[in-house]
Formats: C-alpha cells, sequence, structure tokens
C-alpha cells in the first residue's frame, strides 16, 4: 500500500472506507519500546527502501522509533535478522551472508560488477 510518504510498504495500513479513519504502521504495533506512530514518519522511514533492495522472503525486521537528543526530532533503528539460518543481519540492504552464498550465480554476478569498475 501506498504510504503517505509516497512509497510503497507492505507493512503500511490505511482504511477510509466509509468514514473509517484508520492509518498504522503494522511493523510497529506491537513493538512497546518504540514511540507511538505517525503519518508523518513514512517520510523517514527507511523500510520501503530495505524492501526494495532486498526481496528475500526470509528477512525480518524490526523498527524501533526513538527520540532524538533532547527530543529534537525522531531516529528509526532497524535490526534485522534471517529467519532460515536464525542470524542477525547486519546490513539489511545486502542480505544475510549466508543466503547470499546459497545462490550461485550471485558471485559471478558480484564478479561482473567488480569487474566493470576498473
Amino acid at each position: 500500500m501506498q504510504t503517505p510518504a509516497g512509497k510503497d510498504c507492505p507493512h503500511y495500513y490505511a482504511d477510509f472506507h466509509r468514514g473509517r479513519d484508520i492509518q498504522e504502521c503494522r511493523l510497529l504495533k506491537d513493538n512497546l519500546n518504540s514511540l507511538r506512530w505517525q503519518p508523518s514518519d513514512c517520510a523517514l522511514c527507511p523500510v520501503p527502501d530495505i524492501l526494495k533492495a532486498n526481496a528475500s522472503p526470509d528477512l525480518r525486521l524490526n523498527v524501533t522509533i526513538e527520540p532524538r537528543l533532547w527530543k529534537l526530532g525522531r531516529r528509526f533503528v532497524v535490526e534485522a535478522s534471517c529467519a532460515r539460518h536464525h542470524i542477525a543481519v547486519e546490513n539489511p540492504y545486502v542480505g544475510c551472508p549466508q543466503c547470499n552464498a546459497e545462490r550461485p550465480g550471485l558471485e559471478a554476478f558480484l564478479r561482473a560488477l567488480e569487474e566493470s569498475d576498473d
């Protein structure tokens, strides 16, 4: 579904049918450590960009909104993990290193990219 910021995000939900006024981020719905979600948060959220870069079905994201220093603004903390290998993923844009190693064509693709940069 398209967020108020204009990005496509599968975790955003809105329902305005027949007078309803429901907007929510389902990633943050059950996170008790996070600040309350606001529709303006979608403009700064990195999750749609992460999902656009990494379409792995085993990638699990956990997002927490924290206040910045002196409560001036909001900061998004994204923690990623691999559901298949049960490990934390350091860079969610790239994905799980073990899942990437299992893909035979990925290594040849990365080598071709490195050669084209030279």
